[in-house]
């Protein structure tokens, strides 16, 4: 007589994994990289934050696909490249921060587009200004950095503005602007 026993193990092994499939087809769930614990000053500035209504960009998230984050950088300043790459990942980590509990779905959906992100060079403080308000009539987030001026340049100078949302409305704000 032969041994059958591993053909059973191979259908239900075969049928644990279509089952699987099955799920995650029926039920797809974001992956997130979960932080640990805060602290309890944290915890508190972040009850504070909930509290307020979250942003228009949330209702756009359900409805359009393609978004972006845009970085425009003022020129005029004469940052070096590291100095530009470090003010660039403060605006980035800026924005991300406000809109993390106040636009989750709007991240999450920027990030299922590649956390695509477009530098754009602004040649003033009053062009990045402008622009700022633009995104702003449009409901749509931005964070600015202002640097703290201990190596190139002065104190308290704006010098990345981050933009995010629907591809096509931060195009609205920022589409006349040149690659830096």
């Amino acid at each position: 007589m032969m041994d059958l026993s591993w053909v059973s193990a191979l259908l239900v092994g075969a049928g644990c994994l279509a089952l699987g499939y099955l799920i995650a087809k029926l039920r797809p769930f974001p992956f997130t990289v979960r932080s640990p614990s805060p602290s309890p000053v944290v915890v508190a500035q972040h009850k504070k934050q909930q509290k307020s209504l979250p942003l228009e960009i949330e209702k756009l998230a359900d409805i359009l696909d393609d978004f972006k984050m845009v970085l425009v950088v003022r020129n005029d300043l004469k940052m070096g490249k590291g100095k530009i790459a470090a003010q660039c990942s403060h605006a980035t980590l800026g924005l991300y921060k406000k809109l993390l509990h106040r636009a989750p779905k709007a991240l999450n959906r920027w990030e299922m587009c590649g956390q695509v992100k477009v530098v754009l060079k602004s040649e003033s403080e009053e062009d990045l200004l402008a622009l700022q308000e633009r995104a702003k009539s449009l409901k749509l987030p931005t964070h600015v950095t202002i640097d703290a001026g201990r190596t190139q340049i002065a104190p308290n100078s704006r010098t990345v503005m981050a933009i995010l949302g629907p591809a096509d409305v931060v195009d609205d704000v920022t589409g006349g602007l040149k690659l830096l």
